[in-house]
């Protein structure tokens, strides 16, 4: 239950569909001279280097932030952009960043960072890259955080859910714990990511989401090609309830990236 290990996967397409939107969001989200919470439920190690022999072995970034750089596809003034710009001038040109780095690059010395890991590994080096960020780690299931945390202080704010899926019931718990989350907090962002499979395992889950019919529902997917051969993702999906103004377009410029 506690195998995965994102620096396998680090930077590749699904990454650049999840980071950019997550980037665009708490971008406008920082705009208001108002404090924010920041949740996220899966956290992983905050920070991953591509040049790791995990990374190397599956090659994965190749097809995604490598592949992006390369071609010069990503707009330069995108949030996104920015924060790995900045984490590479810190930690080196192989360094990329995940969501918990990307937050803590666009959020404010004013909002609140919470973070859930329970791998032990990854919790340890997520630990250790958060250091002198402000953010609190915990080690600790995601969901009981979330839940435990919400409605949270300031209240304004976004929660992040980001699991494996290596537990299959994760799809049949996922809208429960939302349409919970969204009872206690129901000014908060939640933003789900899903990978979209050649099972369509995600389908049943997304049906699930939209009947709850939570407000101001953003539902974004991309597809590409598998990394590799025999890969079974072909895609990945974003719903974010309660999406601010701006999610749409922020969702189009992304399609231009995977519309080549």
């Amino acid at each position: 239950m506690l195998s995965y290990q994102h620096i396998y996967h680090a930077g590749n397409p699904a990454d650049l569909q999840k980071h950019m939107l997550l980037a665009a969001v708490l971008s406008y989200l920082t705009q208001k001279d108002k404090p924010l919470s920041y949740i996220e439920t899966h956290s992983g190690r905050g920070l991953y280097m591509l040049d790791a022999p995990e990374a190397v072995k599956t090659g994965e970034a190749e097809a995604g932030i490598t592949s992006a750089l390369a071609r010069k596809a990503l707009p330069s003034d995108h949030p996104y952009v920015r924060a790995v710009t900045a984490i590479r001038a810190e930690h080196g040109p192989t360094a990329y960043p995940g969501s918990p780095m990307i937050a803590s690059q666009l959020l404010r010395p004013m909002d609140s960072i919470n973070l859930a890991e329970l791998h032990p590994r990854e919790f340890d080096a997520l630990r250790t890259a958060m250091r002198g960020t402000g953010a609190k780690v915990h080690k600790q299931d995601g969901f009981e955080l979330a839940q435990a945390m919400c409605p949270p202080t300031p209240r304004r704010g976004l929660c992040l859910i980001d699991p494996s899926y290596e537990v299959k019931e994760d799809y049949a718990r996922i809208p429960r714990e939302i349409a919970n989350l969204h009872r206690k907090w129901n000014v908060g962002i939640i933003a789900l990511w899903y990978p979209i499979l050649t099972s369509d395992a995600h389908k049943p889950m997304l049906t699930a989401l939209k009947s709850q019919d939570l407000p101001n529902a953003v539902i974004h997917e991309v597809r590409f090609p598998p990394v590799r051969e025999g890969h079974r993702m072909i895609g990945s999906g974003m719903y974010i309830a309660n999406a601010p103004w701006g999610t749409e377009d922020a969702t189009k410029q992304i399609d231009k990236l995977f519309k080549r």
